[in-house]
């Protein structure tokens, strides 16, 4: 899941490549690039190292918002705002994908957003929620793409690694955020797959053979998660090599993330909370010089 929401990710900042338009200010001919993102999501044209402050400022506002809102258990607040979050980050990804083949595609993409949205965020659903998953994360990076260079994300991930290293290992602030979510808010932002364990799977088969399922709805099974910011900011940062150096660059990048996290699960004991980012940083940046090793070779 986390590989294919990579290749979506790409195809979605492709779609929605900068276009350069000539525009009339003050009565001389302009070349102007326009981010064509609907919904009004344009970013703005400012620099690329006041796009890294803004972006780490808004970052550390929304973590003391969210923290906040936790702390008051402002359930159906987070909800609501969840919900309205994903209804246009689904729209602006099924618009890239569906504007080169129906007219009026933004619209029809959000009137197709609105009911997933719903059911993902007020009715329990696994698939729905690792399906729709696939699709929020494209459309949240291709709004930071634009406002990033190659060392700014570079920077931006060393600090978003030793702040996951921070809230995981050391305050617990991931684990009791993801609790929250899971058993309040009945949501989780990321991918949620639960699994059975052996013994489980073999009480399953017993009671089906004796047919009682109905002692078995209480059991209680382990999940694996990974978080919404572990998936977006490797397509980020592979939305900035594709648009600076080409589709193959890219892909060495999302390849070498998903190594990174693949080693992680391996090794990874069950039953604990582990940082991702710095061992997807640490792929990213493998992904990065061999990147660069591919422009300078081909």
């Amino acid at each position: 899941m986390f590989f294919a929401t990579q290749m979506i990710g790409l195809a979605v900042v492709h779609s929605y490549t900068p276009v350069v338009k000539q525009v009339e200010i003050n009565g001389t001919l302009q070349n102007v690039t326009i981010n064509p993102l609907p919904y009004g999501m344009e970013p703005p044209q400012i620099e690329k190292q006041a796009s890294l402050i803004s972006i780490i400022i808004a970052f550390t506002i929304a973590i003391l918002f969210v923290f906040l809102l936790t702390k008051l258990k402002a359930a159906l607040f987070m909800r609501l705002w969840f919900f309205a979050v994903i209804a246009i980050v689904l729209g602006i990804t099924m618009n890239a994908l569906l504007s080169k083949f129906i007219p009026y595609s933004s619209l029809i993409s959000f009137l197709i957003a609105l009911p997933l949205s719903f059911f993902k965020i007020f009715k329990r659903n696994m698939y729905v929620h690792n399906i729709t998953e696939l699709l929020v994360y494209p459309g949240i990076a291709v709004v930071f793409v634009p406002l990033l260079s190659v060392w700014t994300i570079i920077l931006l991930l060393i600090l978003i690694s030793a702040y996951d290293i921070w809230a995981v290992w050391h305050s617990g602030f991931m684990q009791k955020m993801a609790k929250f979510q899971i058993n309040e808010l009945k949501l989780f932002a990321g991918f949620f797959v639960p699994y059975l364990s052996k013994k489980q799977r073999q009480q399953i088969k017993e009671a089906k053979m004796k047919n009682v399922k109905g002692k078995l709805k209480s059991m209680k099974v382990n999940i694996a998660i990974l978080g919404g910011g572990d998936v977006v900011f490797p397509i980020i940062t592979a939305g900035i090599i594709l648009r600076t150096m080409g589709f193959i660059p890219a892909l060495i990048v999302s390849i070498c993330a998903t190594i990174a996290l693949g080693t992680l699960f391996v090794y990874a004991k069950k039953k604990k909370f582990y940082p991702a980012m710095p061992f997807i940083t640490a792929g990213l940046f493998v992904g990065i010089a061999l990147a660069y090793l591919w422009t300078l070779v081909f």
